[in-house]
């Protein structure tokens, strides 16, 4: 293990969770003189992550970008014609989260806008797969419904858009997704990344394209005087950002401005106690204290139950605890999605102990084998979690990861994650111009993909996968790097301190949590809950200034460790509350025992 002392840090990753790593500490830029009157610790960690001016820490609805989208008037003019007519509307969906709080804001949204006959089909993964197809346009067509309104879906749909409009269905899109070299031919699309979008902003997840939406629905109708005429009252469309900071925050699109504005004024009203009642109720089952609410909490703890719905079952499960106006009744399906998520984790922990085991084979024969771009496939393996798996087996080897599982008929269909330097979904369609043999269909992100194949071509894709990424990626960028913020000065360990970094947020995906790092003394140290390892710090050596800390998941086999007397840690600074008592708490990220020295 070395020590460099400059702004670069190289160790081993102790915990068992990761091969080694790197400490990089953020560039420390000059502060703005209009940030001068933050804390000089806040004044860095917003220098560091490019903030200049104070607009840009102004999270007022009033802020938030105009809605300049492409295809937004043809829209909202079939839309005010479809609640005018009193069509019949039927939202289809995404089976995630960012899907779910979609479906639940364009239902909520138009029923309050007056339109009653809407409803929402969300496609079931294990029998139709993503987005819409022209087997979930059959199923929708059941319903007889005027307009077909997809959610977080339909920019790579042209074969169901050409199923729906052939029934005589009228077809309006919108999406956030990457969009192919053709659009389907819809009634209208809006996607800020659509070709010749002005809209400034690529980053919206899918509810934050339809809040935009329904924002711009309801000018029109009040404009038109449709709610005066009507004898409806005119929604308020903040009360539906409770939905949107779920969405958003749990699909992890970069937290740009004006997703912060989103995220923080549906946070304010979840503190506020004014979320949706199936917020509410996966807050509880969560265990989180909606007063003290910060965005991971959406992305760690309701986001997964949410989500859980669509990767074990069926997602209108989700849906529908969204949609719920009663709290007791919310509570009934939080508890379901509760219980889905913990037969999620039990699965995903087989399937992770096994796809361990294989690539541990490949590592025992040749540590130098293990390819670039990970591939890794099993029969019997669930395909609601490959995404998750392929997550885990990313952060543990710092490779891109794509996890397959059987989808029938001879398919197979995986859940891609990349790393940073590799625009997954860019690679993926290197990979189709050069074997245009292979896949049949995929899409995604910079960082996340999904996509089929034929089960008989996955040894010849995992080796085109692998060639492309080697094209494309350097050996240094398999080197993981945890960035931090620094070290702390001992002043800066305190309570007031800690509780002001976490409502500096919203902290998120491109707008990170702050995190430390130094080195500490080891007073105490023991398990706890089988695999966290709680410790008693030191600051120096005489053992003056104590702080507690927490690393979750540990490896039992190296921790505790009674020799080891001092550590370096990557950390978050937090506030632990327990039985009454508040204390300050290190959230550790990175930890390697310093044994000499």
């Amino acid at each position: 293990m070395v020590c460099v002392k400059c702004a670069t840090y190289k160790f081993y990753f102790s915990c068992g969770l990761s091969m080694q790593k790197t400490i990089q500490r953020r560039a420390i830029h000059s502060t703005s003189g209009v940030l001068a009157q933050l804390h000089p610790l806040l004044q860095r960690i917003y220098s560091a992550r490019g903030i200049q001016q104070e607009a840009e820490l102004q999270y007022q609805l009033t802020h938030m970008l105009k809605p300049n989208f492409k295809g937004l008037d043809e829209t909202v003019g079939l839309l005010v014609d479809a609640v005018v007519a009193q069509a019949r509307v039927l939202v289809v969906g995404d089976f995630d989260a960012d899907g779910a709080t979609s479906s639940a804001l364009a239902v909520l949204a138009l029923r309050a806008m007056g339109l009653k006959q809407v409803d929402f089909l969300v496609p079931n993964r294990f029998e139709y797969g993503y987005g819409l197809t022209p087997e979930i346009v059959a199923v929708a067509a059941a319903q007889q419904p005027d307009v077909i309104l997809t959610v977080d879906n339909g920019i790579s749909s042209i074969e169901g858009v050409e199923a729906a409009r052939d029934l005589g269905i009228a077809v309006i899109i919108t999406d956030h997704h990457l969009p192919g070299a053709h659009l389907p031919d819809a009634d209208a699309i809006v996607n800020p990344n659509q070709p010749g979008c002005p809209f400034p902003s690529k980053n919206l997840a899918g509810v934050g394209v339809i809040f935009y939406v329904m924002n711009a629905l309801r000018g029109a109708l009040r404009d038109m005087g449709w709610f005066a005429e009507s004898g409806i009252a005119e929604p308020n469309m903040a009360s539906f950002l409770d939905l949107v900071a779920l969405g958003t925050v749990a699909d992890v699109v970069p937290l740009d401005h004006n997703n912060r504005i989103l995220v923080s004024q549906g946070l304010a009203r979840m503190r506020a106690g004014a979320a949706r009642p199936g917020i509410m109720a996966l807050l509880e089952v969560a265990g989180r204290q909606p007063q003290r609410l910060v965005a991971s909490d959406l992305g760690f703890a309701v986001g997964p139950r949410l989500n859980a719905a669509g990767r074990m079952d069926d997602m209108s499960l989700g849906i529908q605890c969204l949609l719920c106006d009663s709290l007791p009744l919310a509570r009934e399906m939080a508890a379901q999605l509760d219980e889905l998520n913990r037969d999620r984790k039990a699965i995903e922990t087989g399937m992770q102990q096994e796809a361990m085991g294989m690539l541990q084979k490949v590592l025992n024969a040749d540590e130098n084998a293990l390819p670039w771009g990970l591939c890794l496939f099993d029969e019997t393996w669930h395909q609601g979690v490959i995404g998750i798996l392929a997550s885990r087996i990313k952060d543990r080897y710092h490779r891109p990861t794509i996890v397959f599982a059987d989808a029938g008929d001879g398919l197979i269909k995986g859940s891609a994650r990349s790393i940073p330097g590799l625009h997954i979904r860019d690679a993926l369609d290197a990979v189709a111009a050069r074997r245009p043999d292979l896949l049949q269909k995929f899409g995604g992100h910079a960082m996340a993909a999904g996509m089929s194949l034929q089960r008989e071509h996955f040894e010849a894709f995992a080796k085109a996968f692998d060639e492309e990424v080697h094209r494309q990626l350097r050996a240094e960028d398999l080197q993981a790097v945890v960035v931090t913020d620094g070290e702390l000065s001992a002043s800066d360990f305190s309570l007031p301190l800690a509780a002001q970094l976490r409502n500096a947020g919203p902290w998120g995906q491109h707008f990170p949590e702050p995190v430390f790092d130094g080195e500490f003394y080891v007073l105490q140290q023991k398990l706890v809950g089988d695999k966290h390892l709680k410790m008693t710090l030191a600051l120096d050596s005489r053992g003056q200034q104590l702080v507690d800390a927490i690393a979750f998941n540990i490896d039992p086999g190296l921790w505790p460790n009674q020799q080891v007397q001092r550590v370096r840690l990557a950390y978050k600074l937090d506030i632990n509350e327990f039985r009454g008592n508040t204390n300050l708490q290190l959230m550790v990220d990175y930890l390697e025992a310093i044994i000499n020295g």
